[in-house]
């Protein structure tokens, strides 16, 4: 009986001879997915929500509300009836600010996270800019210093004007009365008669 079974039976390939079925491959990207809502470019949303945000930030859009709503009621209470598309407690009026509202406080929203993250990234180059500023001003204290240091052991200009004072002194206190300058090594090198001659 158990040879039967194995007979009827279908033998599925697994493993690398697997065929049957479709795999995905992984060097190719995989077929974009067809989407049921609309796209939209997310920038081009973004610069439409801070235009509309800053226009109605602006007194020119209040005084335009201003002028619709005074027309709005001044036409529903002094049309004549059958005209009339909004009676008195005006609440097609109401509906639509509400609606203008709802509409303005998401877009505002919108508008205000895209300048946090405009101010995020600024800070964020600011404190890298201050952070390579820091560090030129430490490197050049440190070279600073360094010279400064290696100038301790340089003659300056005023330390060898002052030596050169010190020997021109020193010249003229050993200068003779008839301007002939004697020196040290002159005065041990000469005979004991030479200077009662020279008197």
């Amino acid at each position: 009986m158990a040879p039967e079974r194995e007979s009827t039976r279908e033998r599925v390939p697994a493993g690398a001879t697997a065929t049957s079925r479709h795999r995905a491959r992984l060097d190719q990207p995989r077929p974009p997915r067809r989407r049921i809502l609309p796209e939209w470019d997310p920038e081009a949303f973004g610069r439409l929500s801070e235009k509309i945000a800053r226009f109605l930030g602006t007194g020119r859009f209040i005084v335009w509300m201003t002028v619709v709503i005074i027309a709005w009621v001044v036409w529903n209470v002094a049309a004549p009836g059958h005209l009339r598309f909004d009676s008195y407690p005006f609440i097609f009026l109401t509906l639509m600010l509400s609606l203008q509202a709802s509409y303005a406080a998401p877009l505002i929203l919108l508008a205000q996270n895209r300048q946090d993250d405009r101010d995020r990234v600024n800070l964020e180059q600011d404190r890298k800019q201050n952070e390579r500023s820091i560090a030129d001003t430490e490197y050049l204290t440190r070279e600073i210093a360094a010279l400064r240091m290696g100038l301790g052991e340089v003659a300056t200009r005023d330390w060898i004007r002052s030596e050169l004072q010190d020997v021109v002194k020193e010249l003229e206190e050993r200068r003779r009365h008839d301007g002939h300058v004697v020196f040290q090594a002159e005065r041990t090198e000469r005979p004991p008669g030479r200077d009662a001659e020279d008197r």
